[in-house]
């Protein structure tokens, strides 16, 4: 019997990716930066179909479905209402752009679907609901029987923020009835990216940085602003029109109004001074941000009575965000997936296409993260560099020179999925070591000096440094620390009181486990400093050449590149 073969696509738009499911088994995923170099790459995922292909044995003409993560005929939702703006003086101008605008993109959205039917002319093109896509992956890359499923990002066709409730009546076999919807321009993500790109960062890849500068603020300045520029409602929340343009899918027409500005500041130059006032329109954003998550949260359990709860879409990024909903006790234990932002809807499309053509249940998804490619026997020349074949204990000598204060890359092991490198592409260091987020920041990373680093610690000994109370294995929730953590790492703690923070089991990555393990032995602390093996504005090193170019471009003391200690 031929083997049922889906192919995920995320692909057009931002963040390329693709996934692979033979006979629900997941074969893997990988983001096409990883392996391109080219961070929220939009072209479609060549590196990452080719090497899927490779890893199952298989050839594109063997492929049945492919699985496209946008359904471009469902922007045409929001044409009657966006024409429907003509009779309101305050957005009347946009009105006719805003329809074009969606119209245009439903008809691009279409052609591309056509263009992967030319790529795989043997397999059906099966456009997916952009949300559900999400909710597909959230949940069931959780593993749970039962869940609310809550997805928040900037658009999805014309979807915006979903609910729906995830059950598994039996293993591998998830699936979803929704429950609520908010449509554009109601959109999260819109405002947050909005102000982002206001405050002088990059939309869509540097919302992180506003969250890290928001703790710097005080939100009390901006906060009356955003309680009416984002109303929150008994059925979710509002954009208010006067504040945040009623979105336009074109780069020419502005997000913001002029009385946004008038009554903030002046749009930033990304190379201009931070001031108070951005600090503080930062803070304001961020607790706004925060209302509005744990009022969608509170929907959640009201609407689907579930005790868990499941996160996705772009928003499920805000680390703070996810953080709060966790320490508000509405939920039990809170799950977000590794990539829960655009590219791991390429999972998300392709289970949900296998789900409705196969019997057979899923496989590989559920808390799976080192997903993509390993190249332990595929490596480049090493001659310009200092190479080292550790013998003995590699993790006992890793452990050794962390505490000696080394700053170290480590490359093993199959790539990770989504934005925060797990230990198999990370940058490691001592939290113990006076100025090592200064050295970080300044001449390994090259990044802002206010942007904290995140702690990794053995899941045994979590909660004696974070007060968080449930494991987060993809770094995806901050928590509050500890006097001990206070006290013994302060290098992890942000200014908030906070830190994004992971936690290592010894079956979910045996090899770091085994450091974090042998580091405590040396120093007394189970915690160590890891941040992606990248520099600022390049994605995460998916291949060893870009691991080696970090190494060689950057300050890092050495690179592990699998069991070899490289230096330059």
């Amino acid at each position: 019997m031929q083997p049922y073969v889906v192919l995920g696509v995320c692909s057009f738009t931002h963040d390329s990716s693709a996934a692979l499911l033979v006979d629900g088994e997941l074969v893997g995923f990988v983001e096409e930066e990883r392996l391109s170099g080219v961070k929220h790459t939009r072209t479609y995922p060549e590196h990452a179909v080719t090497w899927l292909m490779s890893e199952a044995g298989i050839t594109p003409e063997q492929v049945n479905e492919v699985a496209y993560n946008f359904h471009g005929l469902h922007y045409l939702r929001v044409v009657p209402a966006a024409l429907g703006l003509v009779g309101d003086p305050a957005s009347r101008h946009r009105a006719v752009a805003r329809a074009a605008s969606f119209t245009k993109v439903a008809l691009r959205t279409v052609r591309r679907v056509q263009a992967l039917r030319r790529r795989f002319p043997h397999a059906r093109v099966r456009p997916s609901l952009h949300h559900r896509t999400h909710q597909m992956y959230a949940f069931a890359a959780s593993g749970w029987e039962s869940a609310a499923v809550l997805v928040v990002d900037s658009l999805g066709e014309a979807q915006t923020t979903t609910i729906a409730l995830g059950r598994q009546s039996e293993p591998g076999r998830p699936a979803l009835r929704p429950v609520y919807e908010l449509t554009d321009p109601a959109s999260l993500g819109y405002a947050y990216g909005s102000v982002t790109e206001h405050l002088g960062w990059r939309r869509g890849d540097e919302e992180g940085t506003v969250m890290a500068l928001a703790a710097l603020g005080d939100p009390a300045r901006f906060r009356a602003l955003f309680a009416d520029a984002i109303p929150i409602t008994p059925t979710g929340f509002a954009l208010h029109p006067g504040y945040f343009a009623p979105r336009v899918l074109a780069s020419s027409f502005a997000r913001l109004t002029p009385r946004f500005a008038a009554e903030t500041c002046p749009r930033r130059a990304s190379d201009a001074p931070i001031k108070q006032v951005h600090r503080d329109l930062a803070a304001a954003l961020q607790e706004r941000a925060e209302n509005v998550m744990l009022h969608l949260a509170a929907l959640a359990k009201t609407r689907t009575g579930r005790r868990r709860l499941c996160v996705g879409g772009g928003v499920a990024t805000n680390c703070v965000a996810v953080g709060k909903i966790v320490k508000s006790g509405l939920f039990e234990e809170v799950f977000v997936p590794p990539a829960p932002g655009d590219a791991g809807t390429a999972i998300g499309a392709a289970a949900a296409v296998h789900l409705e053509g196969s019997a057979r249940p899923l496989a590989g998804v559920a808390n799976a993260c080192y997903l993509g490619p390993a190249y332990a026997d595929q490596l480049p020349d090493l001659s310009r560099f200092t190479v080292h074949r550790l013998d003995g204990d590699v993790a006992e000598v890793l452990a050794e020179r962390l505490a000696d204060g080394q700053i170290v890359g480590l490359f093993q092991g199959r790539v990770e999925a989504g934005p925060r490198a797990l230990g198999n592409r990370s940058i490691l260091a001592s939290p113990l070591k006076p100025g090592v987020v200064a050295r970080l920041n300044d001449t390994v990373k090259f990044r802002e000096s206010f942007r904290p680093f995140a702690p990794m610690v053995t899941a045994e000994r979590a909660a004696e440094y974070f007060a968080l109370g449930q494991e987060a294995p993809f770094m995806s929730m901050a928590s509050s620390v500890t006097d001990l953590a206070r006290e013994q790492i302060p290098a992890v703690v942000h200014a908030n009181g906070t830190a994004r923070v992971q936690t290592v089991t010894q079956d979910g990555n045996p090899f770091i486990h085994k450091v974090l393990t042998a580091f405590a032995r040396r120093t007394g602390v189970p915690v160590l400093i890891n941040t992606s093996l990248n520099v600022k504005g390049k994605p995460i090193c998916g291949t060893p050449a870009m691991a080696l170019d970090c190494l060689a471009g950057s300050g890092l003391d050495a690179l592990l590149l699998e069991g070899r200690w490289i230096t330059t």
